[in-house]
């Protein structure tokens, strides 16, 4: 293992006992040939060199169940629906490809001449593919404990305090729907009630309607920011009218 490897090593808080894993997570597909061409001569030659696309697939699987895991622990209350939307936003392309460049996972990526001169280092989607593999690889070596704590610090945590409001708000449309559809009442409504402030801060005012009646309203950057906020309020106020009922 190389002394920049270790670095990594370091950066992912995990010491790989097989550190061939580690190896085979960072070796994308246009690599393999130029490096079994390495192993001419070598028995097996073929089998001597893989690249990271099993490990990927492993490790969406291993993200997707502690995701879930993580949420179900931070907010017991919610909904299935709410889950699953919280799930998909703190586990998409995007979400993994910033983990990957705060790990600078494109240092240590392993690519074919082509790759390398057309940028892959770079390319979100190869970096996104690369942290589900090295995920996998962490559990293959390891465990879902270990797997679960490098998730916790370099993912979860970073991605709930970048976009904490969106993910701890959850979907509250969803979540008011799914409460007026429980009690046989029609669906809301969201209104633009106005405009304000220059282009570049453009602030807007949506109102929820329910039955002809207006529950509440809120202000946001975009419409829907506004919708997320006044549907909250909306859910709190018919939850407070239903517990004096």
């Amino acid at each position: 293992m190389t002394s920049k490897d270790e670095e990594l090593e370091e950066r992912l808080g995990h010491h790989f006992l097989k550190p061939e894993l580690l190896q085979r997570a960072l070796t994308h597909s246009s690599a393999i040939p130029e490096l079994r061409a390495g192993h001419a001569g070598e028995a097996a030659a073929d089998s001597a060199v893989q690249n990271n696309e099993q490990l990927e697939f492993l490790g969406d699987a291993v993200l997707d169940m502690l995701a879930s895991e993580y949420l179900l622990a931070l907010f017991p209350g919610w909904s299935e629906g709410q889950l699953s939307k919280s799930r998909a936003r703190l586990v998409n392309a995007h979400s993994l490809e910033l983990a990957a460049r705060r790990l600078r996972l494109g240092e240590h990526l392993r690519l074919g001449r082509g790759e390398e001169k057309t940028g892959g280092r770079d390319k979100p989607a190869l970096l996104a593919d690369a942290f589900e593999a090295v995920l996998a690889a962490i559990y293959i070596d390891a465990g879902l404990p270990a797997a679960r704590e490098v998730l916790r610090r370099v993912l979860f945590e970073q991605a709930v305090e970048e976009r904490g409001e969106r993910i701890a708000d959850s979907d509250r449309k969803s979540a008011l729907q799914e409460f007026l559809q429980g009690r046989g009442q029609p669906p809301a409504e969201y209104r633009l009630a106005g405009q304000s402030g220059p282009d570049h801060q453009k602030m807007f005012r949506i109102e929820v309607w329910v039955g002809g009646a207006c529950l509440a309203s809120a202000e946001g950057s975009t419409k829907k920011e506004a919708e997320q906020r006044a549907a909250l309020r909306a859910l709190e106020r018919l939850e407070q009218m239903t517990a004096t009922d």
